[in-house]
């Protein structure tokens, strides 16, 4: 610690962590730990399938794959340093690791926020204008969606990281959540943070309710045109695959609004917490299977790529490249 006049300022943080050593919160962090490693696996695949099979280098796979590299990252920002906390007992975290920690999840939250719209944007492009479609979402396009994703996600990092860890923080060391999330910091601080939470609100306007009526403008314009479909099938296969996009993608943001967008006085270190898993651990997990791993197009990738393996049996692959094709909610395109 550091006396400043009067004051002493803290020179590190003490985590608290989202759950405690009953046997309730033990089987709870056992399926925490489930979920990171499906969100692994899944995400790890489907960067695998798209990287390899030329069937699936269009512009709808290729937002895609960064997807599941952004929700990669995401939650091995989160997850790991949590366990590591909860299993040695202890959460104690420097001002230049907070910082790191805050500039990481950030900037990826902002990068998946923009990137989620423009995946919107480009199966709203897909279903109205089919034949301009590879012209209106070219490579370049694509690119420089990706890279203005990073860009505005970085900025939005960078600037809530710094002027975060700028204030005077004094008297207790705990934070009463699992990571360095800006709202539970600011809790601790001995100054005024109004200003400073107003630009936080205009920022998160920016970042997130802008993003969120792109997709549904998109996503209400790609159902009028599924509505018009003559297929009674096809608007089911189609229905259904926009209602699970749409509900991860309004769990996504409306915890993350939830978080960001409140006055300090409405904030409850529970809520926050429980909150805050829905973006960091259950949206990374469910995204590859709900965007990606049911989708026929995937599916045949698998089955192709289980094919090149030795270890496998020729009945064995055929019996599970089938059951993931039968299990195929259908997708737009």
């Amino acid at each position: 610690m550091v006396w400043v006049g009067n004051q002493t300022l803290i020179s590190h943080f003490i985590l608290l962590g989202l759950f405690n050593h009953s046997p309730l919160h033990l089987f709870f962090f056992s399926v925490t730990m489930v979920m990171f490693l499906v969100a692994l696996s899944g995400n790890g695949l489907m960067i695998l399938l798209i990287t390899i099979d030329s069937r699936l280098h269009s512009p709808m796979y290729f937002f895609l794959s960064w997807l599941s590299l952004m929700d990669l990252m995401l939650i091995s920002t989160i997850v790991p340093r949590m366990a590591t906390d909860f299993l040695l007992g202890h959460g104690s975290i420097s001002f230049t690791g907070c910082g790191l920690q805050i500039l990481f999840f950030l900037t990826l939250l902002g990068d998946e926020c923009f990137l989620l719209a423009f995946m919107a944007y480009d199966r709203y492009v897909a279903i109205s204008n089919p034949l301009r479609y590879s012209v209106i979402m070219s490579s370049r396009v694509c690119w420089l969606m990706v890279a203005g994703s990073w860009l505005f996600g970085l900025v939005d990092g960078l600037i809530q990281a710094i002027f975060t860890l700028r204030f005077p923080y004094c008297g207790s060391q705990e934070i009463n959540h699992f990571f360095c999330e800006v709202p539970a910091i600011l809790k601790l601080a001995c100054a005024d943070t109004s200003l400073y939470e107003t630009m936080i609100y205009v920022c998160c306007v920016l970042m997130l309710l802008l993003p969120f009526a792109v997709i549904s403008a998109s996503y209400l314009r790609i159902l009028v045109a599924v509505l018009h479909m003559r297929s009674a099938e096809g608007r089911q296969k189609a229905f259904a695959t926009c209602s699970s996009h749409m509900a991860v993608v309004s769990l996504f943001y409306g915890a993350a609004m939830i978080t960001y967008m409140r006055p300090q006085a409405y904030h409850s270190s529970k809520q926050d917490k429980v909150v805050s898993a829905f973006y960091t651990m259950i949206t990374p997990m469910l995204n590859p299977l709900i965007y990606s791993l049911r989708n026929k197009e995937v599916a045949g990738a698998l089955k192709k790529l289980l094919g090149r393996c030795p270890c496998v049996g020729g009945r064995a692959r055929l019996t599970l490249a089938t059951e993931d094709v039968g299990s195929g909610s259908g997708n737009l395109n």
